[in-house]
């Protein structure tokens, strides 16, 4: 088993962390927050996953996780270490390196003689190079690791992959990380660093087209009379096609797909290659974000000002408290600019935070949400969401209707409740 170091305790490194710990490795997870590492160290985590703060608890008490503050103090015995800090999208659309390039100054005096250091924040192609100019450590050989964690679902893909990908130009380096994820039952990817890094821009890309395309074809199924549901089960069944990322919705969003997009968009304009159906699938999406909140204007009527919605969801999506480029903020945000008086409720937004709307009211629960509502609005597919009686939001509620933007709730029950439902392609 190997001696890690995890230099970043944001959603991808207290992942990575508490799964490498889970494995039997010893794991060192190190933040600059003072305040962050108290309450790690007590179990309590920052963000909402399934099955993460067991992981966490559960290094704790076996003693093979720990948390520290500050990276040097982290890497001082490990074998390897993971570079896992933000990458944030700069003004023209790459990602910043920054805070890569910091971290591996940090940690560079601090390192044993031959680590590893390995890249898993999601990093532009010849971002080893980068973080080899920032160590200036000869003997320390870097890696790429891309993660392909899924927000709601984290700790099963990262315990159950799909595939592991390394990249390095050094084979002993590649087959010593690679080597962290034995007893995985996976495929290993064992490449150079530049097609590493491509592999997850490329995948990430890939999903978004897919989300993209199907909010197209449910826009035609609207427009023909089809059924988008019929349709994605038809088209899913094809072995070529498959029915992963074909579920039509508001759009997409989160941490990773609008940042890589429009990152892969930047390293293929580097590359002299311009990147025109990756701009499209961006544009369908923004798009989206406008036909839902069209939706509920012309569901009220054709004027927003001065009606009450009801916004059932705010995080991008379910299992998941992350509201950062989520949809249903940017269509919340619409139909604000356009005079709605919006009360919304989510199960982990119960104040006012970061990414929440200015202006919008907090409900308790589902129910007390629609009080006085002239619109339903589902913008997160929450389950707690399909069991809600129809018949007691309809006893609270000024008009019965329902724009449902996940196709999450069970139209029939709704429409025999009184409720004109609108789903998306459908």
């Amino acid at each position: 088993m190997s001696r890690v170091a995890v230099i970043g305790t944001g959603y991808v490194g207290l992942t990575t962390g508490a799964c490498l710990a889970h494995l039997g490795h010893t794991v060192v997870c190190a933040d600059i927050d003072e305040s962050k590492v108290s309450e790690l160290r007590a179990g309590r985590i920052p963000i909402v996953e399934l099955g993460l703060e067991q992981l966490v608890a559960e290094g704790l008490a076996d003693g093979r996780l720990s948390f520290v503050v500050g990276g040097a103090t982290a890497v001082t015995d490990c074998d390897i270490a993971f570079l896992c800090v933000p990458t944030p999208q700069g003004d023209d659309g790459s990602a910043d390196l920054s805070y890569v390039q910091r971290a591996a100054e940090q940690i560079a005096p601090h390192l044993p003689h031959e680590a590893i250091v390995v890249n898993k924040s999601t990093v532009p192609v010849g971002s080893t190079k980068v973080v080899e100019r920032a160590l200036k450590r000869p003997d320390v050989r870097v890696v790429s690791n891309p993660e392909f964690l899924r927000e709601g679902s984290a700790v099963q893909d990262f315990l159950k992959p799909d595939r592991v990908v390394v990249g390095a130009d050094d084979q002993a380096a590649a087959l010593k990380v690679a080597s962290l994820y034995d007893g995985l039952t996976t495929r290993v990817i064992i490449t150079d660093p530049a097609s590493a890094e491509t592999i997850k821009y490329a995948a990430n890309a890939f999903l978004a087209t897919k989300l993209s395309f199907i909010n197209a074809i449910a826009a035609i199924c609207e427009g023909v009379g089809a059924d988008i549901n019929d349709v994605v089960v038809g088209m899913g069944s094809d072995k070529r096609i498959g029915e992963s990322f074909l579920r039509p919705g508001p759009g997409w969003g989160g941490s990773c797909f609008p940042k890589d997009s429009r990152a892969l968009i930047k390293i293929a304009e580097e590359a002299g290659y311009d990147f025109q159906l990756l701009d499209g699938v961006i544009a369908v999406n923004d798009q989206q974000f406008d036909r839902v909140a069209n939706k509920v204007r012309t569901a009220v009527g054709g004027e927003l000002s001065g009606k009450r919605a009801a916004v059932w969801g705010l995080a991008f999506k379910a299992g998941t408290d992350d509201l950062r480029d989520s949809p249903a903020v940017a269509i919340a945000e619409r139909l604000l600019a356009s005079g709605a008086r919006l009360t919304v409720f989510d199960p982990t937004v119960d104040r006012p935070r970061a990414g929440v709307p200015a202006g919008v009211t907090i409900a308790s629960d589902p129910i007390d949400c629609c009080r006085d509502a002239d619109v339903l609005v589902v913008l997160t597919e929450w389950d707690e969401f399909k069991w809600v009686d129809p018949v007691a939001v309809a006893t609270v509620t000024t008009s019965r209707i329902v724009v449902d933007a996940r196709n999450l709730l069970d139209r029939t029950q709704w429409q025999k409740a009184g409720f004109a439902h609108q789903g998306i392609g459908r």
